[in-house]
C-alpha cells in the first residue's frame, strides 16, 4: 500500500436504472469496468472501481438500478445490493437524469432519508438538453428534494462537470490510508468480466425484453501456453427461461450467437491483453430470474463493500 495516500473511502453510485451510473464509473476510471447499455437494468452486481491519484484512492461502488417495485427474485436481489451499500460508504453520489425527474428518483430520495453519509447529487446526461435555459429550474427544483451537500450538471458521455465533481469527492472523503494497492482498478475477477462482457453484448443486440431473462455462466477460464501465442480459451452458457427465447439469442442461421460472440472476443482482447478463443452455448433454465437458490448458484449472491 502506497504511503503517499493520505484520503481515502468507498462512494456509492445510486439511482434509478439507466441514469449513466456505469458510465461514469467507466469515465472517471478511464477504463471499461462496469458494462453498459441503453436498456435498464444492465447493472445487476455491485462494481468496485478504484482510482488513486493526487493522494488519494476513491474506491466507487457502480451499483444496480432502484427499482420502485420489485416483480421478481432478481429485482428483489438488484434492490437489496443496492440499498445495502448505502449503509457502508463514505460518500453517496446520486444521479438523476437532466430534465427527467420521475417517481423512482422519489423513491430513492426516500432511501437516502435514513443515510448518514453526504450525498451528492448529479445531475446526469447535460449534454442532451438542447435548452440549457430548461436546466436552471430543473436544478433548483430537485435541490429542493433532500439536504444534498452539493448539486452538480454533469456529462458522464463526455465528461463535462467530471473533474469538478472528483474534487468535491475528494474533499468529503476521511482521511486514511490506501486501501487497495495502487495498481488495483477493481475487486472483480478476469473470469467475471468475461461474463459480464458477454451479457453486454447480448442487452445491446438483441431489442426484444429478453435481455431481462438471460444472465451468463462462465464454464471454462483457461490461459493455454502450449503454442507459441499464449491463448485464453474461454467457454460460457448463455441461459434463458424458455425454449422460444433460444432461438431468439442464436438468431437465423447462428448469426446473432455469431455476432454476439465476436464482439464480446474483441473487448476480452482488449481487456485481457491475450487472444482469446472464445465458446458459447445456448441453454435453457426455467423461471431461473425468480428463483433464488439457482440465483445464488449462478452467482447472485448478497453483497456488501
Amino acid at each position: 500500500m502506497s504511503k503517499d495516500i493520505n484520503k481515502s473511502g468507498f462512494i456509492a453510485l445510486i439511482g434509478r436504472p439507466n441514469v449513466g451510473k456505469s458510465t461514469l464509473l467507466n469515465y472517471m476510471l478511464g477504463q471499461k469496468i462496469s458494462i453498459t447499455s441503453h436498456k435498464p437494468q444492465t447493472t445487476r452486481h455491485r462494481i468496485l472501481g478504484i482510482k488513486t491519484e493526487n493522494g488519494v484512492q476513491a474506491i466507487y461502488i457502480d451499483t444496480p438500478g432502484l427499482h420502485s417495485t420489485a416483480k421478481n427474485a432478481m429485482n428483489r436481489y438488484m434492490n437489496k445490493t443496492a440499498k445495502n451499500v448505502l449503509h457502508e460508504v463514505d460518500v453517496v453520489i446520486f444521479l438523476v437524469e437532466a430534465g427527467c425527474w420521475t417517481k423512482e428518483d422519489a423513491s430513492v430520495v426516500d432511501k437516502l432519508k435514513q443515510v448518514k453519509a453526504p450525498v451528492v447529487m448529479v445531475v446526469n446526461k447535460v449534454d442532451t438538453v438542447k435548452d440549457k435555459g430548461d436546466l436552471l429550474p430543473f436544478i433548483k427544483d430537485v435541490s429542493g428534494q433532500y439536504e444534498f451537500s452539493e448539486v452538480l450538471p454533469v456529462s458522464a458521455m463526455n465528461g463535462e462537470g467530471v473533474e469538478r465533481l472528483e474534487q468535491i469527492v475528494a474533499d468529503l472523503l476521511p482521511e486514511g490510508p490506501a486501501l487497495y494497492s495502487e495498481e488495483q482498478v477493481t475487486d472483480k475477477t478476469e473470469r467475471f468480466m468475461a461474463a459480464e462482457l458477454i451479457r453486454e453484448k447480448l442487452m445491446r443486440t438483441l431489442r426484444q425484453e429478453i435481455p431481462y431473462s438471460l444472465t451468463v455462466e462462465i464454464e471454462n477460464f483457461e490461459l493455454d501456453t502450449s503454442g507459441k501465442k499464449e491463448i485464453l480459451n474461454i467457454g460460457a452458457v448463455i441461459w434463458v427461461e424458455r425454449p422460444g427465447q433460444k432461438g431468439i439469442v442464436i438468431g437465423k442461421d447462428g448469426e446473432n450467437l455469431k455476432s454476439i460472440g465476436k464482439q464480446a472476443r474483441i473487448d476480452m482482447e482488449k481487456s485481457f491483453d491475450h487472444k482469446v478463443f472464445l465458446n458459447l452455448w445456448v441453454k435453457v433454465k426455467d423461471g431461473w430470474s425468480d428463483n433464488e437458490r439457482i440465483l445464488k448458484s449462478l452467482g447472485y449472491n448478497d453483497e456488501g463493500c
